[in-house]
């Protein structure tokens, strides 16, 4: 930035702490006239510099005279929250920085404004003290029956408009299920990619590689609020269990294949799952479900056979009949191609697959995210056509169910 040389340096200086310029968009506090803002992010998606440079800006401008910072416990209060690296005594001007107190636990800024360290584990200090805003650090770590928020909420009685902030990495828990459904909180959310600037270099690399879209990497990386959703017969926490990093010699392997007959834009996806087996188990090699007219996705199918050398291609007939043989014909393929033809519900085929996952017995090889997504958000009722697990749960009944299919007969 050319521009940026040309500045004399107290301007440099000036726009080095302007934290407008420099910020995300998830970073900054939402319009209007909301009470609360929740903003949920990664490990090292910049929440807490985003906590700090909010409570700084309301200090500055003179909205905020008495701020509560609320974390776990007081140590995190102190550690990360006031003396961090990204911390209110490190963000901002130097002349406008905070004094710490740590006998009193308290900030005094040069304004007169003031600010009061609070641990989650001790919410009955805070049946007293009274505020005009508040910053709440990984409210997601506080104790499940939320009563520090609570205290916290009823001392938000000062000033023209008191407001609270609360930073957290997501987690399954009673407070940050109530404040996601509270209509009237605003709610942002950041990966940690999103600030790989100022993460140290390759560790974005080594924790996408170790952990990838598992349930813990979608939490802790991608700021995903990840649960299991009622009545779904997968869980994330059971495919983590069970994923492998390679598949071990397998004795037979197959591409199965959810046909969409017709190709138009509002046309199902033609789900392409390429599986295996070794003994009393299966694997997932490989997600090729596409978008596409017949021709397009036969020759998917095709390539993926070739590949992966499968013994055959396994493809569901309901609508598409012989016809569905006719197109991977002439697309090339010279495995055997068997088809099937289902006469169960999604749901009724899917469960004994559902429970093979459950004792161990399917794996999948790496991360599967878009088929994943489909297996936990799958319940058997009236959702989009689950076109990846349709042809998941065909495979795998294939290989490990087929001495007693649940009524799947094969043509």
């Amino acid at each position: 930035m050319k521009w940026v040389e040309a500045l004399p340096d107290v301007y440099v200086y000036l726009l080095a702490e302007t934290w407008e310029f420099w910020a995300r968009f998830d970073q900054i506090a939402p319009v209007g006239g909301w009470r609360c803002w929740l903003f949920m992010g990664g490990r090292g998606a910049g929440k807490t510099r985003a906590g700090a440079e909010w409570v700084r800006g309301l200090v500055r401008s003179g909205t905020a005279r008495r701020v509560a910072l609320v974390g776990p416990t007081m140590n995190d209060v102190r550690e990360v929250m006031i003396t961090g690296d990204s911390g209110l005594l490190s963000v901002g001007l130097e002349s406008e920085r905070p004094v710490y107190e740590p006998s009193r636990h308290r900030l005094s800024w040069p304004n007169g404004a003031v600010g009061y360290a609070f641990s989650a584990e001790e919410p009955n200090r805070l049946r007293g003290p009274q505020f005009d805003a508040a910053w709440t650090d990984e409210i997601a770590a506080w104790d499940e029956d939320s009563e520090s928020w609570d205290m916290l909420q009823f001392g938000l009685r000062l000033g023209e408009h008191p407001r609270v902030m609360a930073t957290t990495t997501p987690r399954p828990v009673k407070l940050i299920k109530r404040l996601l459904e509270d209509e009237t909180c605003e709610k942002t959310r950041g990966g940690s990619v999103m600030n790989a600037a100022n993460l140290a270099p390759g560790f974005l690399a080594a924790m996408q590689a170790q952990y990838g879209s598992s349930e813990l990497g979608r939490q802790e990386l991608e700021g995903e609020l990840v649960e299991d959703l009622d009545g779904a017969l997968f869980r994330l926490s059971v495919l983590d269990e069970t994923r492998v990093a390679e598949a071990p010699v397998l004795d037979e392997v197959l591409v199965s294949v959810d046909p969409a007959v017709t190709g138009n834009d509002g046309s199902d996806a033609c789900g392409i799952i390429a599986l295996g087996r070794a003994g009393d188990e299966a694997f997932i090699l490989e997600d090729a479900t596409l978008h596409g007219p017949p021709a397009l996705w036969a020759r998917r199918v095709v390539e993926l056979a070739e590949s992966h050398d499968a013994d055959c291609i396994l493809a569901e007939a309901n609508q598409g009949g012989e016809l569905v043989r006719q197109v991977l014909q002439q697309a090339g393929t010279g495995r055997a191609i068997r088809l099937i033809h289902a006469r169960l519900s999604k749901r009724h085929r899917a469960g004994p697959v559902a429970q093979l996952y459950e004792a161990g017995r399917v794996h999948h090889v790496g991360h599967f995210r878009e088929l994943e997504d489909e297996m936990l958000a799958f319940t058997g009722g009236k959702a989009a056509s689950p076109n990846r697990l349709d042809a998941l749960v065909h495979g795998v009944t294939h290989l490990l169910l087929k001495t007693n299919p649940p009524r799947i007969s094969l043509v």
